[in-house]
């Protein structure tokens, strides 16, 4: 798979730990920066990492700020991601099964590397979408994208 990382001054923190774990499991990484703790503002960062998942140059996506909100918020602003900041390792799996999330984001001032890696192989790890079961709902999800 290619995943695309993206993060603000907040998430730089967990950055090489996200990226070494996508390697550890042979994907490719697509990295839209930041590349240090200097202020910036996430929503820059989130929009080309998600254009990237939009436009299949990306199959999933990882993004870092300094709570994980921020870059969740932005991200689900765009038509087609599905994102959700995870901080358990039951959601980072369950959201990718049961709610086809292709986004995870993650709080690098609220876990720590350990947890970081364990949610990344988690999150990637996660059986594909099972539609049959949730792709009702899953359609109502995107009812809503295209209604409102």
């Amino acid at each position: 798979m290619k995943i695309a990382v993206a993060n603000d001054h907040g998430g730089f923190p967990l950055k090489q730990t996200v990226i070494a774990a996508i390697q550890s499991l042979n994907h490719e990484v697509l990295d839209f920066g930041t590349d240090s703790e200097f202020s910036v503002d996430f929503p820059d960062f989130v929009k080309k990492a998600c254009l990237a998942v939009q436009t299949k140059q990306a199959d999933r996506a990882i993004l870092m700020c300094g709570s994980g909100v921020g870059v969740c918020i932005s991200a689900n602003k765009i038509k087609g991601i599905y994102a959700s900041t995870c901080h358990d390792t039951y959601s980072a799996h369950q959201g990718v099964e049961h709610d086809k999330m292709n986004t995870l984001c993650l709080g690098g001032r609220v876990i720590g590397t350990e947890l970081a890696k364990e949610l990344v192989l988690t999150f990637l790890n996660a059986d594909a979408f099972s539609g049959e079961k949730y792709q009702r709902r899953f359609n109502k999800i995107v009812a809503l994208e295209d209604d409102l």
